[in-house]
């Protein structure tokens, strides 16, 4: 799992571009005799590993992409493609999961049924993989669906999980505002888009405050915002660009419906215009409750690894397509280790797993996988 890791991390490729990601993860399916589809002409793959003995389809998935960040870490391993990095795991997923193919594809005999092994693109861009592996088949005939995240917030040796909503929702918006430039020593004589957007941020704000239902967690956040090229002259374009998250359905439309009318009301009373890109995200990761449990007694099977319940957090994952379809648990696997440095956050450019945690992530699988059977 170390060399296939090493290996990924210094030649990351982007969403939708996993070309030679996708090539190498094949090329190794197939030396272990596993069945292998392409999805639909892009880089996704599925493996089918069927057993001898009759039991229940249980999918497996791992994402595949890297993100668009200069790799700042001093050591052998370090992204050699400028400007890409592995920097939230998605390396050592696929490797855990290759091990688990490897795993498997020497005990047929003994397998139950079949692991299908959902290798997938595009995790970090929306409108995300898990789409078009879904549309392409992916899913047909599964029972059960699990997948990990080697996470850096908790240490190694632990892994966390939790009933019901475990990650947010995603919605992203871009904030158009046409103001009429002029001088900046005649604002009457102009509409001042950048005043007109300032005062946007500022009530964009209430969103959150007063108009969702405060036990429901909810975040709106205005990340960018661009307007102006010189000190004295009014702008006449200003563009804002934020997120929008949370783990409740009507409150994600709630969240929505505020926005649209806080962005005409008040672009209106400033005498601007206003044009909003509202971008429909992923949606809430939401954990079956039954899976969950099996989580809790399957965790105690894997050596050196202790079960915890998750606290909620506003990351989103494509994953939550899978398990709008079918059972299943994600499941957050202790990555981090201050005393060796590992310390940095996902998506920071100094970002590092401590690899120890890949067994612990491809024994929980396995640990899941034959608890469902077990069950079943």
């Amino acid at each position: 799992m170390v060399e296939r890791r090493r290996h990924l991390h210094r030649h990351p490729e982007l969403s939708f571009k996993e070309k030679e990601t996708s090539t190498y993860v094949a090329g190794i399916l197939k030396e272990l005799g596993i069945e292998v589809t392409e999805i639909g002409g892009g880089y996704g793959l599925v493996g089918r590993l069927r057993g001898a003995l009759p039991g229940m389809t249980i999918a497996l998935r791992a994402d595949m992409d890297a993100l668009p960040i200069q790799d700042e870490k001093e050591c052998e391993y370090a992204s050699q493609v400028p400007g890409v990095m592995h920097a939230c795991g998605h390396d050592g997923h696929t490797s855990v999961l290759l091990a688990v193919a490897e795993y498997y594809s020497e005990r047929l005999q003994e397998l139950r049924g079949e692991i299908r092994l959902l290798f997938q693109p595009a995790e970090e861009t929306c409108p995300g993989g898990a789409v078009d592996m879904i549309e392409a088949g992916a899913l047909e005939g599964v029972d059960v669906i699990y997948g990990v995240h080697l996470w850096t917030p908790l240490p190694l040796g632990t892994a966390a999980s939790v009933a019901g909503p475990m990650m947010a929702s995603v919605d992203d918006f871009i904030i158009d505002i046409q103001g009429r430039g002029g001088h900046g020593g005649m604002p009457h004589k102009a509409v001042d888009s950048v005043v007109a957007g300032s005062s946007l941020v500022m009530q964009l704000q209430s969103v959150v405050s007063r108009s969702v239902d405060p036990l429901q967690p909810a975040v709106v956040t205005i990340g960018s915002i661009q307007g102006g090229t010189a000190q004295n002259v009014i702008a006449d374009r200003c563009r804002l660009s934020g997120t929008a998250r949370c783990f409740d359905e009507s409150t994600r439309q709630v969240i929505r419906a505020r926005i649209y009318a806080l962005v005409e009301g008040i672009t209106h009373s400033y005498g601007t215009e206003a044009h909003i890109h509202y971008i429909t995200g992923y949606p809430s990761l939401v954990n079956d409750e039954a899976e969950f449990g099996r989580f809790n007694r399957s965790v105690g099977k894997v050596t050196g690894l202790k079960g915890e319940t998750a606290v909620r957090i506003m990351p989103a994952e494509d994953f939550a397509y899978y398990l709008q379809l079918v059972p299943g648990c994600f499941v957050l696997v202790g990555a981090g280790n201050e005393e060796k440095g590992i310390i940095y956050p996902h998506h920071h450019p100094r970002f590092d797993i401590d690899e120890g945690a890949m067994l612990h992530a491809a024994a929980l699988m396995v640990s899941m996988a034959e608890t469902y059977q077990d069950e079943h």
